[in-house]
């Protein structure tokens, strides 16, 4: 399990060490309190050996080299890599009549499950909506500012399927999409065992409300989503979680289409106090680090005992894990997962800001504290009795989060993704008595005559014969 004796860092070393992992602080720890009056005792803490960055290789150069060679030879060069890549020579635009082939001997208990999360998820979805709204104010006699909330005419929704299965990315980039009002949602997913769209995953597009459905992954589907490939709509934005490659795509698209969230491999992180139960602790660890090889999973706690009961249950609750599971999570915990250990829950509270992890659960007394608290994540879970695999299948709030500390800066996906909060004004004649003499004269004290003017020209004709202060002409 590569567990390290590290010294027991004060956690305000940790916090003047900025966003480092474990290791890069020991190191500053070590140099900063070398003196012979600072004691470190030494604990049993867990270091992450990797990060998500080191282990970006080339997708970079691959994702670009593969998005020129669409752009050069467009729907072609698409069929191409999905032959190339997914064995895929098939229809890429899927029919409603493919659609009810391959899913109408999904079970009717399947169907309900996948319903009843679509259901949880679009309701959430429409509250977020109602919870903001247009509007228009009177900011000065005559002059009226207002905003509207306008959708985006395109959205494109990746739907994973590698390792697994991943019905509810479908649910929760589809339906949310709708419930913002998108007019037109074109759904893509992998080929699935060379068949075709995964048939549940099929389904779940379908009930979620999709338009059009491509049979692509990859980078070639993002690619496609993005210049409008096969439909004939360029999507205004794409959202949806993908390997890394799939990332780097839309990284190299963000401008041209908007996107969800810069996101890499899935993180989870567990603040936990001597209350915390390590079994629920150490199952949730496992839950999320069996996402992929790369998927950090931390904890953070005041407790001792708590810490060194999880990383003796984490092995264990990986090697009962069917093999596809068991290697991806053994091989996350071995390499990106941690344990943090500190004093206070204030200090824990400031250390996980500087994480700003994708999933968040809090085991620990006073949950409020905590809510009213803690500033950067992608989704909260407040008490053992809600888990993150809660919130990605079924629960409501989406699971299309930030990773890698964008956290910090930004939230996850919602109806406000797809949402343009644009603004808008009218004035009358009257109202440019104040608003114009204002304008040239501070357009003229920013060197910017031209501006000047517009309002100069307003105030002459519809004020002919009076006097203004519009400022000092611009004379260079």
């Amino acid at each position: 399990m590569n567990f390290l004796g590290l010294a027991d860092v004060p956690l305000r070393v940790v916090l003047r060490c900025g966003p480092k992992r474990p290791s890069a602080i020991i190191a500053v720890a070590r140099r900063k309190y070398s003196k012979p009056d600072f004691h470190m005792p030494i604990v049993h803490l867990k270091q992450a050996t990797k990060t998500p960055e080191t282990e970006m290789g080339n997708a970079r150069s691959v994702a670009a080299e593969m998005l020129a060679e669409i752009v050069r030879g467009g729907e072609q060069a698409v069929r191409d890599y999905a032959a190339k890549l997914d064995r895929w020579t098939g229809d890429i635009v899927v029919t409603d009549e493919e659609i009810e082939r391959r899913t109408r001997d999904i079970a009717p208990s399947v169907r309900d499950d996948i319903e009843f999360a679509t259901d949880r998820v679009r309701r959430f979805a429409q509250a977020q909506r109602d919870s903001i709204r247009e509007f228009s104010i009177e900011l000065h006699s005559g002059l009226v500012a207002g905003q509207r909330l306008i959708p985006v005419n395109v959205a494109g929704c990746y739907v994973p399927t590698g390792r697994y299965a991943h019905i509810a990315s479908a649910y929760m980039g589809i339906a949310t999409a709708k419930a913002a009002g998108v007019p037109f949602v074109v759904a893509c997913s992998t080929p699935y065992l060379g068949d075709g769209i995964h048939p549940q995953v099929l389904y779940a597009m379908k009930v979620a409300g999709a338009d059009a459905i491509l049979t692509l992954g990859g980078v070639q589907a993002v690619a496609s989503l993005a210049y409008g490939l096969f439909t004939g709509k360029p999507a205004d934005i794409i959202v949806g979680p993908g390997n890394k490659f799939v990332a780097e795509a839309k990284r190299m698209l963000f401008g041209k289409v908007g996107i969800d969230v810069f996101a890499g491999p899935s993180e989870v992180a567990v603040i936990a106090d001597d209350s915390a139960d390590p079994h629920m602790v150490a199952t949730d660890l496992v839950g999320q680090a069996e996402h992929g090889h790369e998927s950090p999973a931390w904890l953070m706690t005041t407790s001792r005992p708590v810490a060194e009961q999880v990383m003796r249950l984490v092995p264990q609750l990986i090697d009962k894990l069917p093999p596809t599971a068991r290697d991806a999570a053994s091989a996350a915990w071995r390499d990106y997962g941690e344990v943090v250990l500190g004093d206070t829950r204030e200090e824990l509270a400031q250390v996980s800001d500087r994480y700003a992890p994708e999933h968040l659960e809090v085991h620990a007394r006073d949950l409020e504290w905590w809510l009213a608290t803690l500033t950067c994540y992608g989704s909260l879970f407040l008490g053992e009795e809600t888990t993150v695999a809660f919130g990605d299948k079924a629960s409501g709030p989406n699971h299309i989060l930030p990773t890698q500390g964008a956290a910090r800066y930004s939230g996850g996906l919602s109806v406000h993704k797809f949402l343009k909060t644009v603004t808008w004004q009218r004035m009358t004649r009257e109202g440019n008595r104040d608003i114009a003499q204002v304008t040239a004269r501070i357009s003229r004290l920013e060197g910017m005559e031209a501006h000047a003017r517009t309002a100069d020209d307003r105030l002459e004709k519809y004020f002919p014969g009076e006097r203004f202060d519009r400022g000092a002409p611009v004379r260079v």
